[in-house]
């Protein structure tokens, strides 16, 4: 891709995604494959006014022999200077940047356990660090890269893994609204209006439930927590500094209530969890949690997540994504959850983002429990949603509003 276009899509991240401000530190996570788009993303960010630009870089590939060759001791050992040396920065107001460059089932064949438990104690060491993403205490955005396995996996009709990168590279691109012509800020710009018009009129229903049918077989009714609040397209930090968490983004989300949970929902799309790809399953819920699951592919990793921890088996988000948005009449299945669970509704397991709820600031953790908002220390998104997707929702009063009509809204 030629480092123009390169530039343009790393302006639009730096001053559309994370929103870097005057003064403020930028921490960029980098995996190796994404170097020129973060070089790309340093420079914009200088020009943006940042103080000091920060780079960790990941290798995937490296990561594989950690976990074939390390002891679980090993693993499982966090070193506190892993953790302060980004608490640090947060502290004193740094935002974050991710650029991923993943390769669907690097992890096949590994140790599944192994994998879960250190991601695990990583993930209750991080606690703190973790809070200021998922409470929106500072600006944040994942934006991703091609790289060559990826891009064949995608498309593995192309001739070359040369074609394959270009192809994936230019669906990248469309997905985040840069075509070298108009201006992508001036449209997502744009984008945030429409998102902000459409949790309106959801917020302004006060649902007390949703109930979810397609052919596929899904029949599954949730609950949402009383306060909840539908969100998409920009947030906000408590300072007021507005930033674009996921490019790209075409989802309007808001809080299950953990306990309410009923019936079977059929995955609609693969889900790569942590370098591990699990395919064709479906989860059985009652009384708000996991209690039956199966997979035609990647069964152990699917269990490993549902049994993560005690909030890992109950819902933490749900997810509204018509099946006319732009990802999903693309056709493209990308193996990557930031771009396919853009082109369908979905659901996550784990932790629920304590935003989405009224008057969220002056809440204790006792008054979130009491609520129903759940958590853990995963989030993961997977998706379910397709062209005949029929969403009703449920007011407080009996009332019955259908809200999706063959997969697509019908309120408006």
């Amino acid at each position: 891709m030629n480092k123009e276009i390169i530039q343009t899509y790393a302006k639009l991240v730096i001053v559309k995604g994370v929103n870097v401000q005057k003064g403020q530190t930028l921490l960029i996570n980098a995996d190796i494959d994404t170097v020129d788009m973060a070089r790309a993303c340093v420079e914009e960010a200088y020009k943006a006014g940042a103080k000091e630009v920060v780079v960790t870089y990941r290798d995937e590939t490296i990561d594989c022999f950690h976990y074939q060759y390390q002891d679980l001791d090993t693993l499982t050992t966090v070193r506190d200077f892993q953790i302060a040396s980004k608490l640090e920065y947060f502290e004193e107001g740094a935002c974050i940047l991710n650029l991923i460059s993943r390769i669907p089932g690097i992890l096949n064949g590994l140790d599944v356990e192994k994998v879960n438990k250190h991601l695990h104690a990583f993930a209750l060491k991080s606690k703190k660090v973790r809070e200021y993403t998922m409470l929106s205490k500072t600006q944040w955005c994942i934006a991703a890269v091609p790289n060559k396995q990826w891009a064949m996996q995608v498309f593995p009709n192309c001739k070359d893994e040369e074609e394959a990168v270009e192809l994936l590279w230019k669906h990248i691109l469309a997905a985040v609204y840069v075509d070298g012509e108009k201006d992508p800020i001036e449209l997502w710009t744009k984008r945030d209006a429409v998102f902000a018009k459409r949790c309106q009129i959801l917020n302004d229903f006060r649902f007390q439930s949703l109930h979810f049918t397609n052919s596929m077989g899904t029949d599954l009714r949730i609950g949402l927590v009383e306060g909840h609040l539908w969100a998409g397209g920009s947030e906000k930090t408590p300072q007021g500094i507005s930033f674009n968490a996921n490019m790209p983004t075409e989802e309007i989300f808001s809080v299950p209530d953990f306990h309410v949970a009923e019936g079977i929902v059929y995955a609609s799309k693969p889900l790569l969890y942590n370098g591990s790809l699990i395919e064709d399953f479906w989860l059985s819920f009652e009384a708000g949690k996991v209690v039956d699951f199966d997979a035609k592919k990647g069964k152990e990793a699917l269990s490993q997540l549902v049994n993560f921890d005690a909030g890992s088996c109950r819902l933490g988000e749900v997810a509204l994504v018509p099946h006319n948005s732009p990802i999903s009449q693309s056709g493209v299945l990308f193996l990557n959850t930031l771009f396919d669970e853009n082109a369908s509704c979905h659901l996550a397991l784990g932790n629920a983002y304590p935003t989405c709820v009224e008057n969220n600031d002056t809440l204790s953790e006792e008054d979130f429990a009491r609520l129903g908002v759940n958590v853990s220390l995963v989030h993961e998104d997977f998706m379910f949603g397709t062209a005949d997707m029929k969403v009703v929702g449920t007011l407080h009063d009996g009332k019955k509003v259908t809200i999706f009509e063959n997969g697509n809204f019908v309120i408006e």
